[in-house]
């Protein structure tokens, strides 16, 4: 998740399909899974990863491993190709698998256990996989409704700050989110709202929600970056929706990213919309280069990387020790309550709310 200066250089990054992070140590010919020379380690990821330069340095410093980066869109269209290379993977590292999709993930035996050093310092709540050790926790995030302050301040408008809110008559038209079957926030988006009215209730929402004018569009990138008016990017393409289906921790990049700063944020966060999501990486079953996989996943936990993490990613950490920038305080939202869905839950039941969704929404 990211926005401004720092997608334009990741999509160029993802339409290049490639980016080598670190270009300390040399590369040898690879040999069986598990047994590679190789001094490259490949991380498949979704199109927002992004590390200093100097911290991936420090990673090849350590362990002589240079890092590659292959992106494949959001991370739903990456899971998908994953899983049809199931097998013959297209690198030794997946991240960016989060709690909504985890479970699909999984079913499909993508991932060789590994237990990471370190984890005895990640945070008990997020190690959904704990018994198994298939996944490692790296962040966490809540997906919330973001809205465009000078909008709702020009027109003596509140903004609106809970999921009833948004089905309000002075809110249409007014909200853009993502398509729930392409776009981890749009499903997550979706979750939160079966969190909110439970799984009788989360169809009657959204049919109030369509009959409000909410737009569905593929992705993150093309939803904050745009089609909402509030973000930097956005008024560059002179989007027209002050509503979007963004992260908490959004804000936090819109002040990063301007020049001169401001000294608020441009942009909010519906506090009452927010729905927890959590990312995982894992060790690709038949990785060319398992060593190297899993100093990766080693390091991915480090505090030297965990502490990079929320102003290149805008995720929290969840090593319990690592400390936050003070533009990231100061300017994100901490969500003390917001809506979740067991995993068990979302695993017996995603397709078919996917399904359903789809079928209310999109005809």
């Amino acid at each position: 998740m990211s926005t401004t200066e720092k997608i334009t250089v990741t999509a160029l990054a993802a339409a290049l399909g490639v980016v080598t992070l670190a270009a300390c140590g040399g590369e040898s010919k690879d040999s069986s899974a598990g047994g590679s020379t190789s001094k490259t380690v490949t991380l498949v990821s979704h199109e927002s990863f992004l590390a200093s330069p100097s911290v991936l340095k420090e990673f090849t410093k350590e362990t002589g491993y240079t890092v590659k980066v292959l992106k494949s869109g959001d991370a739903g269209a990456a899971l998908n190709k994953e899983i049809l290379t199931k097998g013959s993977p297209q690198g030794d590292v997946f991240f960016g698998v989060d709690n909504t999709l985890l479970s699909r993930a999984l079913d499909n035996g993508l991932f060789t256990p590994y237990v990471a050093k370190g984890l005895a310092q990640v945070s008990d709540e997020a190690q959904l996989d704990k018994d198994k050790h298939r996944v490692t926790p790296v962040d966490t995030g809540d997906i919330c409704v973001n809205y465009d302050k000078k909008y709702f301040a020009d027109r003596k408008l509140a903004p609106p700050q809970s999921f009833d809110d948004l089905i309000k008559p002075e809110y249409k038209n007014l909200l853009v989110t993502e398509n729930v079957a392409t776009s981890s926030p749009g499903l997550g988006f979706l979750l939160g709202s079966v969190g909110k009215y439970g799984e009788e209730g989360w169809q009657d929402y959204w049919k109030k929600l369509k009959d409000n004018g909410v737009k569905v569009v593929d992705g993150w990138e093309q939803a904050y970056n745009g089609e909402f008016s509030g973000s930097a990017a956005g008024k560059k393409a002179k989007g027209d929706r002050p509503l979007v289906v963004s992260y908490a921790t959004s804000p936090p990049a819109e002040v990063l990213y301007a020049k001169p700063q401001p000294t608020e944020a441009p942009t909010g966060v519906a506090t009452g919309t927010c729905f927890r999501q959590t990312e995982f990486a894992g060790l690709l079953k038949g990785a060319k280069n398992e060593a190297g996989g899993k100093a990766l996943l080693d390091f991915l936990i480090s505090k030297t990387f965990q502490e990079d993490m929320p102003l290149n990613m805008f995720v929290n950490p969840v090593v319990k020790d690592a400390k936050l920038p003070e533009l990231f305080t100061t300017f994100g939202v901490v969500i003390d309550k917001p809506e979740t869905v067991a995993a068990d839950k979302i695993a017996k039941n995603r397709e078919q709310w996917v399904q359903s969704w789809s079928s209310l929404v999109l005809k």
